[in-house]
């Protein structure tokens, strides 16, 4: 049933190979000097350095407390263990606030679904100490995005401050932070699965196709298998698969044996997503032997799907992070490139129309009366014009 493909990859360092090999799906693997993964000559502080930037600390911990002693220098161990105490305290946390929010919003009567965090974990690895999460996304309707807003403020979450024109936050983004500061938690507030480009399912859809967690006793609710799946790609795919926690969570789904792969073809026919269906198998099939089914081959075999998972590659190799503060030219300009890539001929037409929204930069560029805010859709093409200008002065 399972098909090979080959992609141009060879891992950057023995400490990358050897983190691969840990992350397939082996309960345990033989860290032994003689095997084909050699101990004695790797750096084990970049490998630390790998598994954080990776968040994997839980599952490799869990693969290399048993072993035999002297083979994993101590101090590794220690930190692994530490790392994985920390999530494990913070997943049971998560739990919590989720199951409390959960209730609140149920007397409000506003569904809400989970997209990541301890649902997910624990359906994936059977325990929600295995995967690492520093937030809660939560998918609510539209139409209820204010009365949440009153809830989470009312709670002493703090709202992330977003510059607007034009009000247009709904129409640039997707989701909304909120922080509180005594409980140290994160929460995103979803409206839409993805950016505006990217063509998702409605909450309707979602939350017809929506399955019940076992983790608590109020009812909390998570997308279906496949929904899931399919999102979990796209999430992947927008960040250049530059964590292979992202790869892992595919392989495990792909091994629990339990995908509709005709519901799910047909859903990634519907959002046109088939070339990052067929780019997320390759990198998983490639770097973590993940089963390659028939059913799901015809995405994986195009020309499309292999350059799109090439594409990819560099990030994984270098230890890149995106969306972490400010990036270095080239590697602003890569990912630029490599998200356009990614999008479909429609989803670039969409890209392009965006471009003409207002944004907060034009009004730094020139002050309007509120009332006079609309000419900036006349002005944007001008304004941006002059700002890469000007760019490109400052940089001479």
């Amino acid at each position: 049933m399972e098909h090979k493909l080959q992609i141009n990859y060879k891992p950057k360092s023995k400490e990358l190979n050897f983190l691969l090999g840990l992350l397939k799906a082996e309960e345990k693997i033989n860290v032994d000097s003689n095997e084909s993964i050699s101990l004695k000559d790797l750096d084990w502080d970049h490998f630390l350095e790998l598994v954080n930037h990776h968040r994997c600390c839980p599952l490799v911990y869990s693969k290399l407390k048993n072993s035999d002693e002297g083979l994993i220098p101590p101090h590794i161990i220690k930190a692994l263990y530490q790392e994985y105490k920390k999530n494990t305290f913070k997943m049971l946390q998560l739990t919590g606030e989720m199951e409390q929010l959960n209730r609140l919003f149920d007397e409000k009567h506003i569904p809400l679904l989970f997209l990541k965090g301890p649902p997910i974990a624990y359906d994936l690895f059977g325990d929600i100490s295995l995967r690492m999460s520093k937030d809660l996304d939560i998918l609510v309707p539209e139409k209820d995005l204010e009365k949440t807003d009153r809830i989470l403020l009312s709670l002493g979450y703090e709202k992330e401050e977003i510059p607007t024109v034009l009000n247009e936050i709904k129409w640039r983004h997707h989701h909304i932070a909120y922080y509180h500061p005594q409980k140290k938690i994160l929460i995103e507030i979803h409206w839409r699965l993805h950016p505006r480009s990217l063509k998702g399912a409605n909450f309707e859809e979602l939350w017809n196709r929506k399955r019940k967690s076992p983790l608590t006793n109020h009812p909390i609710y998570f997308m279906g298998r496949e929904d899931l799946l399919l999102y979990l790609i796209s999430h992947g795919s927008r960040h250049g698969w530059f964590r292979l926690r992202w790869l892992k969570d595919i392989d495990q789904t792909v091994r629990s044996n339990n995908i509709d792969y005709e519901h799910f073809n047909l859903l990634a026919i519907k959002y046109r997503q088939e070339h990052l269906v067929g780019q997320a198998f390759q990198l998983a099939n490639t770097l973590l032997g993940t089963p390659l089914y028939k059913e799901i081959r015809k995405f994986t075999v195009t020309r499309r799907a292999t350059s799109l998972a090439n594409e990819a590659l560099p990030y994984i190799n270098e230890m890149v992070q995106f969306h972490m503060g400010p990036m270095p030219r080239e590697l602003a300009k890569s990912y630029k490139n490599y998200l356009f890539s990614i999008k479909t001929k429609r989803q670039k037409l969409m890209y392009f129309i965006i471009l003409f929204y207002p944004n907060p930069l034009d009004e730094r560029t020139i002050r309007l009366p509120k009332n006079l805010h609309f000419l900036y859709f006349f002005l944007r093409p001008f304004l941006l014009f002059w700002r890469k200008l000007e760019k490109t002065v400052l940089l001479k």
